[in-house]
Order: C-alpha cells, then structure tokens, then sequence
C-alpha cells in the first residue's frame, strides 16, 4: 500500500477510538472501552482493506464473513462497520439503549453485516470452523475471520476449535487475538497463565503470524501474507488495552469504564 494509503487507515484507526470514548461518555451505562481501543487498528485493517464487503449488500453471497467471539468489543467493532457504511454512525448515540440497533454484545437480529450474536465468551471461533469448513465444501471463495480476546483463550472451546482448524487444513480461516495481556478480572496471566502462548498455537498447527496489533503496516503484512494451503492462519496481535488513553492504558479497570465529560475531552485531547 501507498504511505498515504497507510495514514488513512492510521486516520481511521484515530477516528473509530474516538468515537469510542464519545459513547463511554455519552451511554448511561458506560461501555467496554479497553478492548476496542487496543482493537482499532485491527477493525480498520480488516474492514478497510483486508476484508471483502459491500456495505450496501450486507447479505452478498460471496462476502467475506467476519465474526466478532470478543462480543463486548462491540463499541469499536460498531463504529468500523459505520464508518464502512453499513449503517449511520448517529446510531452510536444510542448505543445500548431500549430497542436501539446497538447494544452492549454484537447483536446479528439488530445490526446489518454482522454474522453471529456473541458475549458469551468461547463461542466464534468454533462458529468460525464450521463456517469456514461450510465454505471449503461448497467450494466458496470467501474467507472467514474471526477476532478473539485473549481472556477467552481460557475456554476449553477454543482450544478444542484449533484442533479442529488444523484437523480439516481450513485455510480460508484467519483468527486473530487481541492479546493485550488483560480480562475483566485483571492480568491474563495471574488469573489463568496463557504463556507461552505463541508456542501453544503453532504446535496446535496453524500458521502463526505474531505482530503489534496497534501497528497498520504490520497488521497489512499479515492478513496479506499468502496462507499456507495446509493451514489455517492464526494472528496474534499484541495490543495495549486502553490504547491511546494514557490514564486507561494497560490496566484492567478499563475493561468497561463511563467517561466524565472531563474524562471524555482529556482523552480526546490524547487520542488527537
């Protein structure tokens, strides 16, 4: 891609965290804001570049299906699919309210593009296998992605779906961990130890592509990367939980979080 290429998608990734604190000050109730601040570049990447879409269609046969497993990253993860046209982004000004098209989880009976309704933790990517494996068999040209948190690497489900992964060569299968180290209960690794969890995920046979996960032009090498024809590709995106927000950055009290107006415009200020 183009250096100018690259900056709109940096510009994007700016503008989706963003709109990300707007809602965490303007919902009641808060949001989970963490971890879609350390996903914005991968929802920009992924919605901007990698991913085929058409807004316009959101149902077309031949898309590429993407599914959200992190379900509470659904604040980013709605304001990528806006900002990509699928639907108005005045629609994160009543995010989570009584019978608004957004809510807290990714909701597929409210929201237009999206593929599975999620939350409960461990759940897409087991969906992302057998969409994929669907897709295999009926020999589909699209492709499947499906973003995880790394805090529901500790289901018993996802590991039983790497298996099944490498099992049936599904490489028209991309997963990709937001591994920013944090879940609601604190540090992944005081609460159930992941590492090494690089090691882990290649020896249950998918090809692994570790790169910084708030970084455009590493995460464009790796969806671009040519799949290994006998593998699934799995990338592991380290991130920073809060990214961009000095005062959330890297600690598990972000995870879901109300702004102030105060709150709001300081870290709007940072976020620039």
């Amino acid at each position: 891609m183009s250096r100018g290429e690259i900056k709109n998608l940096e510009y994007i990734a700016r503008e989706i965290r963003r709109d990300v604190i707007k809602t965490a000050r303007d919902c009641a109730e808060g949001v989970h804001i963490g971890g879609s601040l350390s996903l914005a570049e991968v929802y920009a990447v992924l919605f901007f570049s990698a991913a085929k879409l058409d807004p316009n269609k959101p149902n077309w046969a031949d898309r590429d299906r993407i599914i959200l497993s992190k379900g509470h990253g659904n604040v980013g993860f709605a304001a990528a699919m806006a900002r990509r046209g699928f639907f108005p982004l005045e629609e994160l000004e009543n995010f989570d309210q009584l019978n608004a098209m957004l809510s807290m989880h990714v909701d597929k009976h409210r929201m237009p593009g999206v593929e599975i309704s999620s939350g409960s933790l461990g759940h897409g990517l087991p969906i992302a296998v057998g969409a994929a494996l669907g897709g295999k068999l009926d020999q589909a040209k699209w492709q499947v992605y499906c973003i995880l948190g790394d805090g529901e690497m500790m289901e018993g489900s996802n590991w039983e779906a790497l298996m099944s992964g490498a099992h049936y060569k599904l490489d028209n299968l991309t997963a990709i961990i937001d591994r920013n180290r944090y879940c609601i209960d604190g540090s992944t690794e005081e609460v159930m130890s992941l590492e090494p969890l690089a090691d882990k995920l290649r020896d249950f046979g998918w090809q692994l592509i570790e790169v910084d996960g708030n970084d455009v032009e590493q995460l464009l090498d790796a969806f671009s990367r040519v799949h290994d024809a006998s593998k699934p590709k799995l990338i592991l995106a380290n991130t920073i939980k809060g990214k961009g927000v000095s005062f959330l950055e890297g600690k598990a009290s972000s995870h879901f979080a109300q702004f102030t107006s105060e709150d709001a415009a300081r870290a709007l200020a940072e976020v620039g």
